[in-house]
């Protein structure tokens, strides 16, 4: 399991109610579940239409590994898009 730092942005900080935090997680489908665990299920629904950048890159796998230490970018759906 990787060390994350986990940075949310607009929507996603609202609903997690903090801007960052460190957790840990194997893949960004199980960072997910663990996030909508400990958050609720407010949070779990914008990740849910939400995009990741890990470390600064686009990650559209949910089920690739995560590499220790990284910072994972949560960015909702803006409007406008």
């Amino acid at each position: 399991m990787s060390v994350l730092t986990v940075r949310y942005f607009a929507g996603a900080r609202a609903a997690a109610g903090v801007p960052a935090e460190t957790t840990s997680a194997a893949t960004l489908d199980e960072l997910v579940h663990s996030l909508t665990d400990l958050h609720g299920e407010r949070l779990g629904v914008v990740l849910k239409a939400a995009s990741f950048l890990v470390d600064g890159l686009a990650c559209h796998d949910r089920h690739a590994a995560l590499p220790s230490e990284a910072t994972v970018d949560v960015l909702p759906p803006f409007a406008g898009g």
